[in-house]
C-alpha cells in the first residue's frame, strides 16, 4: 500500500517529458485511489508543479532555511517568513503544491541546530515547538522526518543511525511528542489548514511577533500569534482580530475572548499561540 512516489534529485533529472509520463504511468496503476507524485527539487521551482508541470508538489527547501533560521535566532525577516509561509507569494498555486519541513535526510536534526549554537534543554524545546506550531499551520504538505517528533538530536551521516528510543524517558521529549500529537490532530480535523486561505493580519518587526489567520468557507477559522523574540511579552495585544468572541487556545487548551477587534495575551519568548475558532 503506497499513497505516492517521491521523487529523489528531480533537478538533475531535467527532463520534465519523463516526469510527466512516469507520473501519469504511477497515476494509471494506482487506478481511482488519490496518488501523490512530489519532487526534491532543490532550490524548488513553481514550473515543476504548476499549471502544465509534472508533479503534484515539491520539496519546499526555502521553508526549511528560512524557519530554521528564525526559530535559532539567527534573522528576523518578516517578508522571508511571510513568503515561506504562504507559499503563493513565491508563485504557487496552491496547499499541495509545497512539501514543507523543519528538516529532513538530508540535513542535521533541529536539536543538532539548535545545540551548535548553544541552544539546550528547555530553551531548545520551546523553538522546536514554535517551529511545528508553524510547519502544521502553513499553507502546504508537512512532512516530519523520523524522530524529529521527540526531540532526536543527531547530525546528518551517511553511517547507520539508528532513533534514540531511549529519549522518550524524557519529560522534554515526551512533551514535545505531545505537541506533535496535538498539532496532527488540529490540521487533520480542522478544515480551515486544508486550504490555500490565509491573511497575516498584525506583523511588529521590532517586537519581532507574526500574526496569521487560516480559513475556510464553512466558518473554520485557526489564528497562529508567533512570537520569534527571547522576549516574554506580556499583556500583549493583538489588534485586527478576524473575529470577537471566544477562541480556544490549542497548545495550552484554554478557552481566551477577542473583543473591539483585539486580543491581549500572555506571548512567551519564541512561543506560539494557535487559536481555533468555535
Amino acid at each position: 500500500h503506497i499513497d505516492g512516489i517521491r521523487f529523489d534529485a528531480a533537478r538533475q533529472i531535467a527532463n520534465y517529458d519523463f516526469m510527466h509520463w512516469i507520473v501519469e504511468e504511477a497515476k494509471k496503476t494506482a487506478g481511482s485511489k488519490p496518488f501523490y507524485n512530489v519532487a526534491e527539487h532543490i532550490p524548488e521551482t513553481t514550473s515543476i508543479t504548476n499549471f502544465d508541470g509534472p508533479m503534484d508538489g515539491c520539496w519546499h527547501d526555502s521553508f526549511y532555511h528560512c524557519v530554521l533560521e528564525h526559530i535559532c535566532g539567527d534573522t528576523f525577516d518578516l517578508e522571508r517568513l511571510k513568503d515561506v509561509i504562504d507559499c503563493k507569494r513565491q508563485g504557487f498555486m496552491g496547499a499541495t503544491n509545497v512539501v514543507n519541513y523543519l528538516t529532513n535526510h538530508d540535513h542535521n536534526h533541529v536539536m543538532a541546530e539548535l545545540a551548535e549554537r548553544d541552544i539546550f534543554d528547555e530553551a531548545a524545546f520551546k523553538r522546536a515547538k514554535l517551529g511545528v506550531a508553524i510547519l502544521m499551520t502553513a499553507v502546504g504538505v508537512p512532512l516530519i522526518w523520523m524522530g524529529e517528533e521527540f526531540g532526536e538530536f543527531k547530525h546528518k551521516t551517511i553511517d547507520q543511525a539508528k532513533i534514540d528510543w531511549t529519549l522518550l524517558q524524557h519529560e522534554n521529549n515526551q512533551g514535545l511528542l505531545s505537541y506533535y500529537k496535538g498539532l496532527i490532530n488540529l490540521r487533520k480535523h480542522n478544515h480551515a489548514l486544508y486550504t490555500e486561505n490565509i491573511e497575516f493580519f498584525y506583523e511588529n518587526a521590532e517586537d519581532r511577533v507574526l500574526a496569521y489567520t487560516r480559513w475556510n468557507d464553512e466558518g473554520s477559522r485557526v489564528v497562529v500569534v508567533a512570537n520569534f523574540s527571547d522576549s516574554f511579552r506580556a499583556g500583549y495585544t493583538i489588534p485586527h482580530f478576524p473575529e470577537n468572541g471566544t477562541w480556544h487556545e490549542w497548545t495550552g487548551d484554554y478557552d481566551i475572548e477577542a473583543g473591539d477587534n483585539q486580543m491581549m495575551m500572555d506571548l512567551p519568548e519564541y512561543e506560539a499561540k494557535v487559536f481555533v475558532w468555535h
